[in-house]
């Protein structure tokens, strides 16, 4: 077996477009891919600093894999490790936190939101050793 090389987490959403000015405007990824599906986005490829998260509507999942058409989706919950707490926080100024920054028991500072779509991000500032 060879090894895994890189894990991407694709989102499924109802719409693109709601969601790039939380991943894009706010937290700087850069759009790197976009397929359309009729008149709107049905899938990108957004990247920043060698990560990498996929957003694809359900509907063109729907479309490539029909057997995953009705597979009910309870959203995601990724975990991103930051250099800054602060600078996420500041970049997010205005959203809704879905609980308050906190300090775990692992040493994480840890900023807890919502993104657009539902999913809950969590940015995470590990103390430097």
């Amino acid at each position: 077996m060879s090894g895994i090389s890189r894990i991407t987490p694709v989102l499924t959403v109802e719409a693109i477009e709601p969601c790039l000015p939380f991943w894009v405007d706010r937290l700087g990824f850069e759009k790197t891919t976009e397929v359309p599906h009729g008149d709107r986005l049905g899938f990108v490829i957004l990247t920043r600093d060698g990560t990498e998260v996929m957003l694809q509507t359900r509907a063109t999942v729907a479309a490539d894999i029909p057997a995953l058409a009705d597979t009910p989706t309870k959203g995601t919950i990724l975990f991103i490790e930051v250099a800054s707490a602060d600078a996420i926080e500041a970049a997010l100024a205005g959203i809704e936190h879905v609980i308050p920054r906190r300090k775990t028991f692992y040493g994480a500072d840890e900023i807890v939101v919502r993104e657009p779509a539902g999913n809950i991000v969590i940015f995470a500032e590990f103390a430097k050793t």
